[in-house]
């Protein structure tokens, strides 16, 4: 049952300030808004990447795109565009604000903007007490108590006002022209879309989550001695550059980075039999459409790992594991190139056979 003051909520504002995947393991969260309190209009207040991906999520009914000077990369700090921002709220006269962080974020920035923009009910997970700039919150419990998924961490949160989800699946609607676009272009490669074909995705924003060239290049012709198919690269055009290195000479190799936008690259992932990639936002878009997936998990953080759905999670243990860093501060990536491109075929042939159930091998716990 939904908390007394929520009950008349009919126009709130979701607050997910990061990427692509963030979004994507938020959408059970905001389900399940949109169901506890039938007839709510839902906007998303969230970045670029966010806004991008935003699109594609049938919960969704507007998104606004804000680079917040307290997150990372969001560029040089402009006071008169946060002010902008607070009148922009302001205006549109939300109920109540949902701010989704992750446990190493502080949800107060986001909290004060919701109050000067005069949104009454704001609900958070916080570590401190935030007095008045919260009218909810939910203690932060991780990581000194738990440590819990980042789409059930987000579930619990707006459980503490009694909104739940009869579907925790993640959330993505991949257009149709998008799915009949890229048939065409498979069909066009000699690809039977219903046959045997793998995707991989090599880049990441994050260098620290790249596996490397060289062990992709490996997996790649391991797999074309194993199975014998054809196999698709997807990718930004920004690693395009980087595809060409790894497919380079490799027979029945096919290269499509830079030549879908993202609904087409969600049509493609949901027709691929399984995706290879690394920690990054197709592996969560493979979650949201059902394909199974390899995920190359660097161990920067515990909390990413694919969400119901088939999957191997690939990773070498190592002592300076749970980093949260986006260039290894080691300089080694052990967490990642200790993963032998081996075990990575061998995933893939297990997913296929469809020997794969929806929990692999468990995380390292954090560190004591």
């Amino acid at each position: 049952m939904i908390a007394g003051s929520w009950e008349q909520v009919k126009r709130i504002l979701c607050i997910r300030l990061d990427y692509m995947g963030d979004v994507l393991m938020t959408t059970p969260a905001i389900r399940a808004l949109r169901q506890s309190l039938p007839g709510c209009e839902i906007t998303l207040l969230t970045s670029g990447s966010g806004a991008a991906v935003a699109r594609y999520i049938p919960e969704i009914d507007d998104t606004i795109v804000y680079a917040a000077p307290w997150m990372k990369d969001s560029g040089q700090p402009d006071p008169a565009a946060d002010a902008v921002m607070i009148a922009t709220l302001a205006r549109r006269g939300f109920d109540a604000a949902v701010i989704f962080t992750v446990y190493s974020q502080n949800p107060l920035p986001a909290a004060l903007l919701c109050h000067l923009a005069g949104i009454p009910r704001r609900l958070a997970h916080c570590r401190e007490n935030p007095y008045h700039l919260l009218s909810d919150w939910v203690r932060e419990s991780e990581p000194h108590e738990q440590v819990r998924h980042e789409v059930r961490r987000q579930l619990d949160l707006v459980a503490a006002i009694g909104a739940r989800a009869d579907d925790e699946h993640l959330s993505i609607q991949v257009p149709s022209a998008a799915t009949a676009h890229v048939i065409g272009r498979l069909q066009a490669l000699d690809i039977d879309p219903d046959g045997t074909w793998i995707v991989l995705h090599p880049g990441a924003t994050a260098t620290s989550r790249r596996y490397p060239p060289e062990h992709w290049r490996t997996v790649a012709r391991g797999l074309l001695e194993s199975l014998d198919c054809p196999l698709v690269f997807s990718g930004s055009a920004d690693e395009a550059a980087l595809v060409e290195e790894i497919r380079s000479g490799l027979p029945r190799t096919h290269s499509l980075a830079g030549q879908l936008d993202l609904g087409q690259l969600a049509a493609l992932i949901a027709l691929a039999p399984v995706l290879v990639t690394n920690n990054t936002g197709p592996a969560h878009i493979a979650a949201a459409v059902g394909t199974p997936v390899v995920d190359l998990y660097a161990l920067t953080n515990p909390q990413h790992t694919p969400w119901q759905v088939p999957a191997r999670v690939l990773f070498r243990d190592v002592p300076c594991r749970y980093c949260y860093k986006s260039v290894c501060p080691q300089g080694h990536k052990l967490c990642l190139t200790g993963v032998a491109p081996a075990d990575v075929i061998r995933a893939t042939t297990e997913l296929l056979d469809g020997d794969a159930p929806f929990a692999t091998q468990p995380l390292p716990p954090l560190k004591s």
